[in-house]
């Protein structure tokens, strides 16, 4: 079986992730911060966005990738994707934003957490069927 669906959101959120950590490098060569936050606020949030997305993508992913490799209708696997994407998109954009967009923030929360609940709750049931 070819997986031709994971990948084009697994690139997307790479893409995501990659202007989070752009995010942070810029700050630190900015500011001359080496290691850590050294309590600076600023750089925190940033680093939290970029570790927010690296804590939960690649479990999204894994589990569409499972899902796809399952034979699970495309549309039903794009459909996933495009909530995962959708969820990390509006977080990172809700994460940064000055001041902090807490509904944006709090709607990409839940979208990923609709994705991981769904695609979890699909492949459950696939494999017990």
């Amino acid at each position: 079986m070819s997986v031709t669906i994971t990948p084009i959101y697994a690139a997307l959120i790479a893409f995501i992730f990659f202007a989070l950590c752009w995010r942070v490098i810029a700050y630190r060569r900015a500011h001359r911060l080496s290691i850590g936050d050294e309590g600076n606020r600023s750089l925190l949030r940033r680093m939290r966005a970029q570790a927010n997305c690296a804590e939960y993508a690649p479990f999204g992913l894994l589990l569409l990738l499972m899902l796809e490799v399952q034979g699970a209708p495309a549309a039903l696997v794009h459909g996933l994707g495009l909530c995962l994407l959708a969820g990390r998109a509006a977080h990172a954009y809700g994460f940064a934003a000055k001041p902090m967009n807490l509904p944006m923030r709090q709607l990409g929360m839940v979208l990923t957490f609709v994705q991981l609940l769904v695609t979890s709750g699909v492949l459950l049931a696939r494999a017990v069927m």
